[in-house]
Formats: structure tokens, sequence, C-alpha cells
């Protein structure tokens, strides 16, 4: 196989290939990578860590500036029996008698304790009589460990002892890795990086069972808040970033450092953390050293919101399913509703953000119609960020999972401010308090998925008796206080006194019961008052199966009715029962025929008659 180097901007590996220290080919179909100054010929390259080996010899001949020659591969560690090699060995001098960095190399997604593991290794290698080096790389994907283990320190010593980065050229060692507009600058990723990044994050922080898994992507969210707050501070070309790991420093130091840049974002930001950091300082350091290389500022939206849906996709299941909702319904209810750029939108039941942020992405796309990106950069900016900060609006009862939201929204560039938690289902008046807008008649769009099955009590919520479907009347016709009812069916009312009379539209998630069951007629009846009700979309029972939970459901979209509007027989209402949504129950993709009933709805709207023909 014939590589390409004709691009004007190489990367260390290609350069590698081109000068001729790597050799890469390919018999029949399967890849081999040959270490030219080793005489080194690896059969499989395709090896995640073979891949994590020859990216990183490429790095230490043109970022660390190392001869090539001086660079072996496959080093065997002498008179140590079993045998074991040495991944890469960086020697001193031509003869390559003189060991200067052992380097032990990981295919990325390795447990901590895998890591660790690897340290010892390489400690090990590197401590040899016989094959004596100032100092060790353990390399893990983006996660690296760099240990001085010369003389100086104790041949047990794992903290004090670990460095930024590998001195250039048998130089010293830098103080920091990163400096902010320099060949060192932290760069973005892919969103498969990210992914793993933010996987092997959250492996650390819950540690087996050290948190659970909600509170371990809790902590997580606010060290991402750290580390683009970081990104966000002024400097000065050349400055350090102070998310990082810095030579020498003790992990007390490192996080006192990281504490710090919390505490003061917290105070200029009270809405999104008021708990401090609850990690042990050691974790926290690995943490780092999962996201202290990666731009979270410039890696693309896109890519961005992939990762994070992609990683919640497998993080919310089970008993945390209730706060997500599949990626393809919630598009359908963009689509269906087609949200204005000035209209206010409302999530009541936010969970991990998802009806939030693609209101978001719809109103960037229209950005992305109406302005030149590169032409019109701050009209484009302007138009959906003001929409992000002034009328987009989510509750979410847990606060774990409003933490979620809140860093989702931050990550995706903003619009975290008006998300408050809170039980939304309380008195207007403590929403209110919360935030102003949180009021009757005020918003344009609510869309929501509102949790199943939770019995609201009276004995527990007195403002149930505050519901008109908190009560109930009997047979003499007079007013009951009900004892209990479903939370799902609270919402309904709830979502009403939030829209704006005639012309605030819902699209809502509701379980079958609520339109089958002969005891829920009395909801219906309510529905059907209050309400215009314009489209019943029944999902397959697939819909939520994925994540964990098998009820039958379907969207209801509503139109909040005028003062004094009464319902008329006539009112037309669309009705679809698509079988593919875009996966099945195991979470795999699927055909969706979810864009056929959108343009379907569409020509319903200008012409419903054909449809009752």
């Amino acid at each position: 196989m014939k590589e390409n180097f004709d691009s004007a901007v190489l990367s260390p590996l290609q350069r590698a290939q081109k000068d001729g220290y790597i050799h890469i080919s390919t018999t029949d179909g399967r890849k081999k990578i040959e270490y030219i100054t080793s005489g080194k010929r690896i059969e499989n390259y395709d090896d995640p860590e073979e891949k994590v080996r020859a990216d990183f010899f490429a790095e230490l001949i043109y970022k660390y500036e190392y001869p090539a020659n001086r660079i072996l591969t496959e080093v065997a560690v002498p008179d140590r029996l079993p045998v074991d090699r040495a991944d890469i060995v960086v020697f001193r001098d031509d003869e390559c008698k003189r060991p200067f960095a052992v380097v032990e190399c990981k295919k990325e997604g390795v447990t901590d304790a895998e890591f660790n593991q690897a340290i010892e290794q390489g400690v090990g290698n590197a401590s040899w009589v016989k094959l004596r080096a100032e100092y060790v790389v353990i390399i893990a994907g983006k996660t690296r460990r760099v240990l001085d283990v010369s003389d100086r320190f104790g041949a047990l010593e794992r903290e004090k002892n670990i460095l930024a980065d590998l001195p250039r050229a048998y130089g010293k060692p830098q103080e920091f890795r990163f400096y902010k507009g320099t060949e060192n600058d932290i760069r973005p990723v892919a969103s498969q990086d990210l992914i793993a990044a933010i996987r092997k994050c959250h492996q650390t922080l819950w540690g087996g069972g050290r948190l659970s898994p909600p509170a371990a992507f809790g902590e997580l969210c606010k060290l991402i808040f750290v580390k683009i707050s970081d990104e966000r501070r002024p400097r000065k070309k050349g400055d350090p970033y102070q998310f990082q790991i810095r030579t020498h420093e003790p992990s007390s130091r490192l996080a006192e450092r990281i504490n710090a840049i919390y505490d003061e974002q917290k105070q200029k930001d009270p809405e999104v953390f008021t708990e401090s950091i609850k990690v042990d300082d050691r974790v926290l350091r690995t943490v780092v050293s999962h996201l202290e290389a990666i731009d979270l500022m410039k890696t693309d939206l896109d890519v961005k919101g992939v990762a994070f849906e992609q990683f919640m996709d497998g993080f919310f299941k089970g008993d945390f399913g209730q706060y997500f909702t599949p990626r393809p319904l919630i598009e359908f209810c963009i689509k269906m509703t087609n949200p204005g750029h000035d209209w206010d939108v409302l999530d009541p039941a936010c969970g991990s953000g998802g009806f939030l942020l693609h209101a978001l992405d719809h109103m960037r796309r229209q950005a992305d119609e109406y302005f030149d990106r590169a032409a019109q950069p701050v009209e484009h900016f302007n138009y959906w960020h003001d929409f992000a900060a002034k009328h987009l609006y989510g509750i979410e009862i847990n606060d774990e999972i409003a933490r979620v939201a809140k860093m989702n929204m931050i990550v995706h560039d903003d619009g975290h401010t008006n998300i408050i938690s809170h039980d939304a289902l309380e008195s207007m008046d403590k929403l209110q308090d919360l935030n102003r807008k949180f009021a009757r008649d005020c918003f344009d769009l609510i869309l929501t998925n509102p949790p199943f099955g939770s019995t609201v009590n009276l004995v527990e919520k007195p403002y149930l008796s505050s519901y008109e479907l908190g009560n109930s009347m009997d047979a003499k016709g007079k007013t009951k206080q009900r004892k209990n009812q479903s939370s799902e069916v609270l919402f309904i009312e709830r979502i009403w006194q939030f829209l704006k009379p005639g012309s605030g539209i819902a699209a809502v998630i509701l379980p079958d019961g609520i339109l089958t069951n002969s005891s829920m007629q009395y909801v219906r009846d309510f529905i059907l008052e209050k309400f215009c009700l314009l489209a019943v979309i029944s999902l397959p029972l697939c819909a939520f199966a994925h994540f964990g939970a098998g009820v039958k459901a379907s969207i209801l979209f509503l139109r909040k009715r005028r003062d004094g509007e009464t319902p008329d027989e006539s009112e037309p209402i669309f009705m679809a029962s698509p079988e593919q949504i875009g996966y099945d129950a195991t979470g795999r993709k699927t055909e969706s025929q979810l864009d056929d009933v959108v343009r379907k709805y569409k020509e319903f709207l200008r012409d419903p008659a054909p449809f009752f023909t």
C-alpha cells in the first residue's frame, strides 16, 4: 500500500514513513510495520497497542528531537527471566549502550489498574541494573505518565517524581506540557477520542464502586466545567494552562489549583454548581491526565454533541433510563414543531437536556441558512447563542441529572443558566423564586418526556390538591381530593398552565394507558377541553427498550386553547403509527419512518381532506 504524503502538513507518523524510519505495508489484507532503526518487523499493525507505539516512536523523532538511530523498539531487558522487552528505549549514544528513557505503550482505554501495572513494568525495566534509564514514559492513547527514575528519587517513589512531559533533546524537564499558541498547545479531537476520554474519566471516578455511576458523572461534570473555564481564561501566547499536571507537583497541590479555579468560577456562575469537588487528590490527578491534552472549546460542536450523547447512551440505561429520551424521537418532535428563533422553549422534565440541546442544534442549522459562517461570524453566533441564553428553559428534579443537563449545555457553548433543579409540579411561586420566567401562560413550545409510573401522594406533596387533575367528583357532583395521582397526569395540567393561550404548543410523550384505559377517561376529557389535539403518533414497543423500559407510549402534539375557545368535533387530528424509528430494541441503527411521518403531517396541515377519504 502506498501512503499519500502530498499533504502540506504531515503527522509525525507520516513524516517517519516519508523519511524512511518506518515502513508500513499490506500483505493479504493484513498491515505490517517495520521499525527500520531496530530492524524489527511487527506482523499486526492493526493491533491498537502497536498504533500507539508507532505514533509515539514518530513523536520522539519530530517532537522530542531524539536521533532516530538512538530509538529502538522491542528491546530485551538483559538477564531478566522470563524475557521481558521494553516497547521503546531512547539511548544517549549512537552505539545504543546508555539508556535514557524507557517507554511502555498500551492501547487507548485500558483501566486504571492496567495503567498502574504498566507503570510498575516500565519502572522495573528502567531500574534494571543493566538497563538503567533516567526516565519512564507510560502512554495509553492520550493518557500519559512520565516519571523521573534517576537516583534523585527513591525506588518506590511514584508521585514527587512525576513530570509534566519527557524532556526534549536530553534537556531539562519543562514545568508544564501545554502552552497556549505554541506547538505544544492543546488540540481539538475527534468524537471517538472524546468518547474514550470521557469514559476513562468516568471509570476513574467510579472506581469500581467508589461512587455511584450518577455521582461519578456529577463529579466529572464539575471537572469538565473547570477544564472549560481554564480554556476560556485570557492568557498570552506561551502561557501555560492550569488544568494540567506540573513537573514535581504532588497531587495535593494540583488539587488545590483545580479547586481554586472551580471556586472562582462557582462564584461567578452559582447557577451551575453549588457543591465542592468531592474527589480524592490522586484520583483527580488521573482525571486531569485523561483530559489535559484536549481543547474542548475548539473541538467541533457536532463532535462534542455526538461524543456526549454516545457516552450517555451507554450511561443512562436501566435505573437511569428515565432521564434519557432516544435521539430519533427528540429530532422528530423538533421537526414536527419547527421552533422559531424568538420562541420560548421549555422542558419541565429535562433530564440530561436532550430536547433543549436539539432545539439549540435546530437553531444553529437555521443560522447556517440565514448567515454565512465565514463572512458573518458575529451574526451567525448571535442568532443561535441568543436563543440559547434567552429562550431555552429546563426543570429537572434530580440534582445530579440537572448538573448533567447544565454541563451538556456548557459543552455546547451555553444555554445552561435557565436550567433549574426543582420539582416542576411544585407551586408556580416556588418555581418563580428560582427563575421569574417559570410562570403561567409564558411558553411558546414545550417538549418533554415526563417520568412515567411515579405517584404523587397528597400526604407527601400537599400541592396535589391545587391541581384540577388532583381532585375528582363524587357521585353528588362535589369536588373530592385524590389521595394520589400519577406524575404524568399532573404534568399534562402543568404543561397547560405553562403554555401561552391560543398559540402555545407541546410535544409530550405519554404512556398509552392514558389514551386507552377506561379509568383515564377524565384525563382524556381534560386534554380535549384544554387543548386542540393536533396529532397522535403511536410508538412501537421497542421505542424505549434500549433504555431499560418496555412501556407502550405515544407522542401527543397539542395546542393550548384560547380563553373561551371550545372543542369542535370537526377538528382534524393527524394520526400515525411508525414501526421503525431509527433503531431496534438493542440500540442498533435501523431504517426510520419518522421523516415520512413529518412529511405527511405537513401535507395534512395544508389539506387534511385526503387523509379522511
